[in-house]
């Protein structure tokens, strides 16, 4: 009446033989290093997100800047028109 699937017992199994082999201290390395290349994945899809968004608000960023150059423009001739009068 085997289903085909795995048991508890048979996971047990192969976990004690790991252990065996490779021992608890290196097993414990392998963890970690997994562990950090799992956050720096992270972090780097993170990074890529954020500078996407960045990308995403340059081209506003530039209309602000345009508009502000173009205020103070105007306001620098106002300026110098009432100079002149």
């Amino acid at each position: 009446m085997f289903m085909g699937g795995i048991s508890i017992w048979q996971l047990l199994i192969v976990f004690a033989i790991i252990v065996l082999l490779f021992g608890t201290k290196k097993l414990r390395n392998i963890g970690g290093d997994l562990g950090s290349a799992v956050k720096g994945f992270k972090k780097a899809i993170g990074d890529d997100k954020a500078a996407d968004k960045e990308v995403d608000k340059e081209p506003e960023q530039l209309d602000q800047k345009q508009q502000s150059a173009e205020q103070s423009t105007d306001q620098s001739t106002k300026t110098k028109e009432k100079d002149q009068a």
